[in-house]
């Protein structure tokens, strides 16, 4: 029994925060849905979505707080993303708020906030945007490592009144920086990272998550083309030693979980359907895939909890979606597609092989 719990403590350990981080903010300490009204001039903004200098535009964030009264904040708004930006009707947001403004209100600490909204108007791209904020909140469930996230319940007012009032359900996620002082972290830029820089218990944590939710849009070595390192996610370290890297994923649109109708697995992988797991992870040293493997498992029914309770995802949707997730852990439960599926497919066994052989010397 002492063996046991001395084993859980460790898995633990590896996959919480940092000590000595900022104190989580208060805007994702709760799961509840703020309701909010964006008044701003969206058409103009809409309209600079193909550029690639877009400004900020100036409008008024009002949201209704714990005491059901409307608070009021002003916020600067542009479009985002990369993608999504240039392919989506109603093109993703970032909100620049004023710090000093937002001091004692739900949005303290906060300054600029990613928004994930649908792509379009109707029932289905809304369905993605709730999938997709899952996606995010199963991986807070597996480690402190990860962004905040909050579902709003936004109500679009164009002030110039070129387009018609709407409202959807989006969710906001936590600044990169914000994240990184909360942990107690330092977020770095860097080119590349070698596989020897790279946290293992962390990656593969990263590793097993994106199969999980069936996502191949993402590195922890590289970026895409000519932009910096990495794809689809952000690189932390200590910031007394930024050779221990650790990797935090984010974007989860062209995911299998998510299955949004532009997604399509990438060209060079044996796949088909983005829906068809597909494990393209690291080697790991001896042990660390095991307790990785162990941890997940610990929050299966956490992970299933969360998906349920959801009452946001339509019924249908529900039911799909938990049985993908069952899916997933019948791999971890049988050895044999364990060892076919992700084992034995994973990358980087000889760059795993000399970074092992030079610890021994």
């Amino acid at each position: 029994m002492k063996i046991i719990l001395s084993i859980s403590i460790l898995i633990a350990l590896a996959f919480t925060g940092t000590a000595g981080g900022a104190e989580e903010p208060r805007l994702f300490n709760d799961d509840s849905v703020i309701k909010a009204v964006l008044t701003a001039p969206i058409a103009q903004t809409y309209a600079q979505s193909q550029q690639e200098v877009r400004i900020y535009f100036p409008g008024q964030w009002s949201y209704v707080n714990g005491d059901d009264e409307t608070s009021r904040l002003d916020v600067s708004i542009r479009t985002r993303g990369l993608f999504r930006r240039e392919y989506c009707k109603l093109p993703p947001l970032m909100l620049n708020f004023k710090k000093s403004q937002v001091k004692k209100t739900l949005f303290a600490g906060q300054n600029k906030l990613k928004v994930v909204a649908p792509c379009r108007h109707g029932a289905e791209s809304q369905q993605h945007v709730v999938l997709e904020y899952l996606a995010y909140r199963i991986f807070e469930i597996l480690t402190d490592h990860s962004f905040g996230t909050r579902l709003v319940r936004l109500s679009y007012v164009d002030s110039d009144e070129k387009i018609e009032p709407w409202t959807d359900l989006v969710f906001v996620i936590e600044d990169d920086g914000d994240m990184a002082d909360r942990l107690g972290l330092t977020k770095i830029n860097v080119v590349s990272n070698k596989f020897r820089q790279l946290d293992m218990e962390k990656t593969a944590l990263t590793d097993i998550f994106q199969f999980l939710i069936a996502n191949n849009d993402y590195s922890v070595l590289q970026g895409p083309e000519d932009r910096p390192c990495c794809h689809n996610t952000e690189i932390l370290a200590l910031s007394d030693n930024a050779d221990v890297r650790i990797p935090v994923p984010y974007d989860f649109d062209l995911s299998g979980f998510v299955n949004t109708k532009y997604a399509a697995p990438p060209s060079h992988l044996p796949i088909r359907f983005v829906r068809t797991r597909y494990y393209r992870g690291l080697c790991k040293p001896p042990g660390v895939l095991e307790a990785t493997i162990a941890h997940v498992q610990s929050k299966r029914e956490e992970i299933f909890s969360l998906i349920a309770n959801t009452k946001e995802l339509e019924p249908g949707k529900k039911d799909k979606t938990l049985k993908y997730i069952e899916d997933f852990y019948e791999i971890l439960d049988d050895p044999k597609k364990l060892e076919r599926e992700i084992v034995g497919r994973c990358r980087g066994q000889e760059e795993l092989d000399e970074m092992l052989s030079g610890q021994e010397d």
